[in-house]
């Protein structure tokens, strides 16, 4: 009896003294957020983000600048930052600025952009320019100059194009042009024109490539007025949806592999923030009397309702969206307070059904958003899985995926509370 009470009594001291990692915490306060009070967070990440992105072509062995680029030099390189300034994540965060300066009015967001896309206008022709002088092994831009995966150029693409409509990103045509090129021709479908992967297993389709595709055919659309890329935007939405989406649940299955019986069936956050963010990106350029665009409304909208079941009372969503017991995560949620503030904005939701969560979604993030304005909770990138351990084992930290979805909620979140107040003392009722 003795040796069951010391027992019990240990179990006890562990657990209040050793919460777990996946102990749901209190639920956010909603406060009187203002407009200024989500720039003060914003700003910070801006500021953060532009000092740890230094953009220039150096000599890899002594550092120093090479501004003459008339000729190749063996040692160039692009000087290191803390991100990769031609990644998928940093294609987000190149969209996001500028959201971010549009929504705000404030220079300093599309300077950001202006400076760097004009910096790899010319990094671009110059690596491209004397390929046999930079093997695959060290050419910094290889992945973006001669793509393989959609994550090597959809996301850039997308962000290349907005920076185009904005008057920069004028010497990066080139590189827009054969993006797009590979999207619609280079990358690997199934049989019937999906985008798939051959990774874990062949033909395997992930629901992030949504946005590593879609975004960058439909921006590419409203560019050249060519239905064609509207055309294929929409159907790729609606063939991974009717692989992907689960209406029981309201979400998508991070992925499918063609020959499974059983297919892995895991509700990934990030890979359901891609998804719906690409939907709305999608919309936001479809031409109103496109055949599908009712389609892509009332998918857009019923993924909405099931992300907003799956929201937790932190005001965060879990990494698996519906396992509780799974850890809270930055990112996603950053993802899905956009696409609900920003469909209020649009007029696609209903302010009072889904403004709230945004606002009690973006108060989380803000606890997220160091002093130095690092974004902190953010799940390492994630490969498709067969079994619910590797998502819940993923590294967290402040890895570059919050970065420009937490601007993105930001902006969306600024303009939601420049248009419209709210009262917290019950509910919160927006007017």
């Amino acid at each position: 009896m003795k040796t069951i009470l010391f027992l019990l009594f240990t179990l006890f001291l562990i657990t209040i003294c050793c919460p777990g990692q996946n102990k749901e915490l209190a639920a956010t306060p909603y406060g009187q957020t203002t407009p200024q009070d989500i720039k003060v967070v914003m700003d910070r990440i801006r500021n953060y983000v532009d000092g740890v992105t230094p953009f220039a072509i150096v000599n890899q062995t002594n550092g120093e600048k090479i501004t003459a680029l008339v000729k190749p030099a063996k040692e160039a390189t692009i000087s290191k930052g803390a991100y990769s300034l031609t990644s998928h994540e940093w294609g987000l965060l190149y969209t996001s600025m500028l959201a971010a300066g549009q929504a705000t009015g404030d220079p300093l967001y599309a300077n950001y952009v202006s400076q760097r896309f004009d910096f790899l206008g010319k990094a671009t022709a110059y690596f491209r320019a004397y390929k046999k002088a930079f093997p695959a092994e060290v050419n910094p831009l290889e992945k973006f100059l001669y793509p393989h995966l959609l994550d090597d150029t959809g996301s850039m693409c997308a962000a290349m194009i907005q920076g185009l409509r904005n008057g920069m990103a004028n010497d990066l045509k080139p590189e827009i042009d054969q993006s797009i090129s590979f999207i619609m021709s280079g990358v690997h479908r199934l049989s019937d024109g999906t985008f798939a992967r051959n990774r874990p297993m062949p033909n395997s389709v992930w629901v992030d490539d949504l946005y590593q595709g879609i975004p960058a055919l439909a921006e590419y659309g409203k560019l050249t007025g060519e239905k064609k890329y509207f055309d294929e935007a929409t159907r790729q939405v609606i063939l991974f949806s009717e692989l992907l989406f689960d209406k029981r649940v309201g979400a998508c299955k991070h992925g499918w592999v063609e020959g499974m019986d059983r297919h892995p069936s895991f509700f990934w956050a990030r890979a359901n923030g891609w998804a719906i963010l690409a939907i709305s990106s999608l919309l936001d350029v479809l031409p109103e009397n496109h055949p599908q665009r009712k389609t892509m409304l009332e998918l857009f909208k019923a993924y909405c309702h099931g992300i907003v079941t799956l929201q937790s009372g932190t005001g965060f969503w879990h990494q698996l969206m519906d396992r509780n017991d799974s850890f809270l995560e930055t990112s996603a949620t950053a993802m899905f307070t956009y696409v609900l503030a920003h469909g209020v904005n649009k007029g696609w939701l209903d302010i009072q059904s889904y403004g709230p969560p945004a606002l009690l979604a973006w108060n989380a993030i803000s606890t997220k958003v160091n002093d130095k304005g690092q974004v902190e909770g953010t799940s390492a990138g994630t490969s498709m899985a067969f079994d619910a351990a590797f998502y819940y084992q993923r590294p967290v930290g402040t890895g570059p995926h919050g970065y420009g979805s937490v601007l993105l909620a930001g902006a969306a979140m600024y303009k939601l509370l420049k248009e419209h107040q709210y009262e917290s003392s019950g509910p919160v009722i927006f007017r």
